[in-house]
């Protein structure tokens, strides 16, 4: 590993503590180091709030040091203002020589801007820097603004011998998940903007699709409803936590509970993520049943998709969905329990 790798990786590590507040901005990390010592280290917290080279600048003592530094920063610099001056502006400002950059920024009104105006101040520019990695840390906000649509996660739990659930027209849903596996899904619901489910799932689950188990923001939650056949009493419409009820049938909207009318005569998913795009939802959670859940690998509409393996047999029940061959996979461990991890390359 390179000098230059050592300090990005470090930039890595601290732009992942943004993992639940950045967005809709991405995670970004800095480093400033002079003399072969950091002096200096920050990350994008929260949107609106300064970005990771305005922490990493404000947390160095001896402002002195930054004019023989080099910073290491894991995405592009800004160059335009938005709801925070441009970060290139303040490296300049500050007379920092030499920038270390993982990739360009993928925002139209960055894109190699923030790049040019450092080496048009005089400033020495690498960029690339385990730019692979980098640009794996921000695939969300690289996907909502490529692809015109929220990055998107399906999960679901499965049995030894390959159910999501028992048949059943009644009573309660086979626990495939531990304790502490169901942790962990609280804590990937407080790493996405929204969280959707279909109509069975909330009448047979009755889930309440909250991070009660982690900290973070509830995500907001997302029913397929299209004969509105929820009950009152569903917790997904007990006005606690923001939802979203995608319909055939008018409804009024209530402050916490929105109603959004979708022609179900066409396909119905690429009229959702545009509706979700619109309202710069970069993130999505999917955690249906398996209709629902193959729907969205059908249509080829999923960037990551988690299984969990539970050791439990069924003997019969609901199939789980089929994901597609071909996708790269990895093995997962997570708290003890096997996990299958399938991703677009």
């Amino acid at each position: 590993m390179t000098t230059d790798e050592k300090y990005m990786s470090r930039c890595l590590q601290l732009a992942r503590n943004g993992v639940c507040t950045a967005a809709p901005n991405p995670m970004v990390g800095a480093v400033i180091v002079c003399r072969d010592r950091i002096i200096g280290e920050g990350y994008h917290v929260h949107c609106g709030e300064g970005h990771a080279e305005v922490n990493a600048i404000a947390s160095v003592k001896d402002e002195s040091l930054l004019k023989e530094s080099t910073i290491y920063v894991s995405l592009e610099p800004c160059s335009h203002y938005g709801k925070t001056p441009p970060c290139a502006d303040l490296i300049i400002s500050k007379g920092i020589p030499r920038v270390v950059i993982g990739c360009m920024d993928p925002f139209p009104l960055v894109a190699g801007r923030g790049i040019r105006k450092l080496r048009e101040a005089g400033i020495e520019v690498t960029v690339g820097v385990l730019e692979k990695e980098c640009r794996r840390l921000i695939r969300r906000f690289i996907v909502f603004h490529t692809r015109k649509r929220p990055y998107i996660t399906l999960k679901w739990a499965e049995s030894a011998d390959g159910f999501i659930d028992r048949i059943r027209s009644g009573g309660r849903p086979a626990v495939l998940s531990t304790p502490l596996s169901a942790v962990y899904v609280h804590r990937q619901r407080a790493e996405h903007q929204a969280i959707l489910v279909g109509t069975r799932t909330a009448l047979l689950d009755n889930p309440s699709l909250t991070t009660r188990l982690w900290y973070g923001a509830h995500p907001l939650r997302l029913v397929i409803d299209r004969q509105l056949s929820l009950p009152a009493d569903c917790r997904l419409l007990d006005g606690t936590v923001p939802t979203c009820v995608f319909t055939a049938q008018e409804h009024v909207s209530s402050a916490s509970v929105e109603y959004c009318r979708l022609d179900f005569s066409a396909p119905v998913l690429p009229h959702l993520l545009d509706v979700l795009y619109g309202r710069k939802l970069q993130s999505l959670l999917v955690e249906g049943g398996s209709r629902l859940l193959q729907s969205f690998i059908d249509a080829g509409c999923w960037d990551e998709i988690f299984v969990e393996h539970a050791a439990l047999r069924l003997g019969e029940g609901v199939p789980a969905p089929v994901v597609p061959s071909g996708c790269a996979k990895e093995y997962l461990y997570r708290d003890g329990v096997p996990v299958s991890h399938y991703y677009k390359e």
